[in-house]
């Protein structure tokens, strides 16, 4: 078996690589016997040892994430957020409120290994639960504006985007004020 270990702050990862479908997928479920318990019909069909030679996909990865990465973000109407307020929140979100630890300009989401536990972000995890390596990716912000109908976060858990401010202050205990929680809003509705 091909493994690479990932890292994640204290946490060291080994994720089998196999290949389904020519894509290769990394299944981070840990043992074999697992993975068989957790994803039953998988296990069934094999779909974790699946081959293809030649691999016409894995070789073509690298250029997909770059074009992934330089596709632009949607802009956001100069009318749809305060541009003031928005300028404030930015101090916020690269400072006090400490958002660009995870969600890092210009992509605004983390560089590399970017899954998080859920207790790592304050929720259950019930959705994590489902993935792989259950647990959540750090979401990319640009365009956040497109989303704004069915609730925010990994699942739509937050109606609004004050409520996933009020949420990581209160998880993270940043003591923001309620003028500052509104220009973090407003920033996030410019981005």
């Amino acid at each position: 078996m091909n493994t690479t270990r990932y890292a994640s702050g204290s946490e060291s990862h080994a994720c089998s690589k196999s290949r389904a479908s020519s894509l290769t997928v990394a299944c981070c479920s840990g043992s074999r016997s697992r993975g068989r318990s957790r994803f039953p019909i998988a296990a069934r069909e094999k779909f974790g040892h699946v081959t293809n030679n030649p691999d016409l996909v894995t070789p073509k990865l690298a250029a997909l994430h770059f074009y992934q990465l330089a596709l632009r973000a949607p802009v956001p109407p100069a009318s749809s957020f305060d541009a003031a307020a928005a300028g404030r929140g930015k101090a916020l979100f690269e400072g006090a409120a400490r958002c660009s630890t995870c969600h890092v300009p210009p992509i605004y989401t983390e560089p590399g290994w970017n899954m998080h536990t859920a207790q790592e972000i304050g929720i259950d995890d019930f959705q994590a639960q489902r993935a792989p390596d259950q647990r959540y990716r750090t979401a990319p912000l640009k365009g956040l504006f497109t989303h704004a109908k069915g609730g925010f976060y990994h699942d739509g858990r937050f109606a609004t985007l004050m409520d996933v401010v009020a949420h990581y202050d209160a998880t993270f205990s940043l003591g923001l004020t309620a003028e500052q929680k509104g220009d973090l809003v407003e920033y996030l509705k410019s981005l």
